[in-house]
């Protein structure tokens, strides 16, 4: 009896998404509920688990192809058994047909029927395209690399730092060429496939001077995503942004203060981001267009603050939502957002947890970055954008001083948002981050 697998629901809104890799392959066992395949959405990548324990007979898609919500990709046979080591039955069947075979010396023989090749292929099917076309361009063997992706899978960075490492090493001498009988057909393949892999090799030695080489990689889907929906916000929105400085030595002091006791209370570090979500949820109150959207010719308020923070993903930024930010202390706060960066690295992320937000916050100071103009993230009317610390010159009290200074940036619908009111929210963010007291107070 023979059970679909179908593509699970992914969220609203999306209605398809592309197989990044396959997780078993056609004769293994499978248990109930184990991944079968990874699904990579316009969001977030999720795994395609069975509904059945049996034996994946069938792949009905291929590594890179869109499937839509619903669509049969694999076929799981409830009454089957997995094949058990067939490449001894298959050997054995290979002697008894090849009588010549008995007296060859069992040593070439076996090197010539190559099963460490074979492993290494059984190896790579296991493999996501980009991180097999690393293997075979760095000449790396995948089954002495430790993966440090989601359940211990190898990823691009994985080949390309075992490469770098073998290069340290020097180089690795390939054993002399063997002049047996002409070899069997496993033999044969085993071959082109090493030539191949010394092909490869050959195209990316180090170049010699004056040569230039290209690579063409398809873009994930999260990134066809974001780059489409940046896109439409600029042909949408009437974009623009306005700017302030903001003098961090009050949260610098109150984070070096309270941060031992802060950890020690609530398990969490003290970071900045608590005190800007806690300083924009008190701006909103004051500037609630800020917080709104447009639909159609309306306008929605809300009495509620979501705020979608930008974290790192190993495929590029994510935007999970910290609901109800405003009825939120500091350390629910800290706790949410590092519990979403850690998932986000992990890939573990909910396509609902990334949808829903009514305002952003992006901190590319932790990148390096001075100064930016973000972009809105449809269908919210703005979006903060914090930067990195560093000591400027300030006249305080008539006298230049050194002082910890970030510039932070508002870019707004101004189709909704007039000029003041930006410049009016971004004032109150400045004037509750340089006194913290000021959340406290609700001031």
């Amino acid at each position: 009896m023979a059970t679909d697998v179908a593509v699970p629901a992914l969220g609203e809104s999306i209605t398809e998404g592309t197989l990044a890799q396959w997780l078993k392959k056609p004769g293994e066992a499978v248990a109930a509920d184990e991944p079968l395949a990874s699904l990579e959405t316009d969001k977030v990548t999720v795994d395609v688990p069975s509904p059945v324990a049996g034996v994946l007979s069938e792949a009905l898609v291929n590594e890179g192809d869109t499937v839509a919500v619903g669509a049969v990709i694999a076929r799981i046979d409830e009454n089957a058994t997995a094949q058990a080591a067939p490449e001894p039955a298959k050997e054995a069947a290979d002697a008894s047909t090849n009588p010549a075979g008995a007296g060859e010396n069992p040593q070439l023989r076996g090197s010539e029927h190559a099963p460490e090749p074979e492993g290494e292929e059984d190896q790579s099917l296991t493999l996501s395209p980009a991180v097999r076309r690393a293997v075979l361009e760095l000449h790396v063997d995948p089954s002495k690399i430790k993966g440090t992706g989601k359940d211990g899978r190898l990823t691009k960075d994985d080949v390309i730092a075992a490469a770098e490492a073998q290069k340290t090493r020097g180089p690795v001498h390939e054993p002399e060429a063997r002049a047996p009988a002409p070899p069997s057909a496993p033999a044969q393949a085993g071959a082109q496939n090493a030539a191949t892999a010394a092909s490869a090799t050959s195209d990316w030695a180090p170049a010699s001077a004056g040569e230039r080489k290209e690579e063409r990689v398809k873009m994930t889907r999260l990134r066809q995503t974001i780059a489409r929906r940046l896109k439409e916000a600029q042909n949408t929105a009437a974009m623009l942004t306005t700017f302030n400085d903001v003098d961090m030595s009050a949260v610098i002091d109150a984070r070096s203060k309270y941060k031992d006791l802060f950890e020690k209370k609530h398990g969490i570090r003290l970071g900045f981001m608590g005190f800007f979500v806690k300083a924009c949820a008190l701006a909103a109150k004051d500037v609630p267009s800020v917080n709104a959207s447009l639909e159609g010719d309306e306008i929605v308020y809300r009495d509620y603050l979501d705020v979608s923070v930008a974290v790192s993903a190993p495929k590029g930024l994510v935007v999970p939502v910290v609901r109800n930010a405003d009825r939120m202390n500091f350390a629910e706060i800290e706790k949410t957002i590092a519990d979403f960066g850690k998932r986000a690295k992990d890939g573990t992320l909910t396509v609902d947890e990334m949808t829903g937000g009514t305002f952003t916050i992006s901190n590319g100071g932790v990148f390096g970055s001075l100064l930016s103009t973000p972009i809105i993230n449809p269908p919210q009317s703005a979006v903060l954008g914090m930067h990195r610390i560093e000591e400027r010159p300030v006249v305080k009290d008539g006298q230049v001083v050194a002082r910890p200074m970030m510039y932070l940036a508002l870019s707004y619908d101004h189709r909704l948002i007039d000029g003041r009111e930006a410049v009016t929210f971004l004032v109150r963010v400045k004037e509750a981050v340089e006194d913290p007291t000021r959340l406290l107070i609700d001031l």
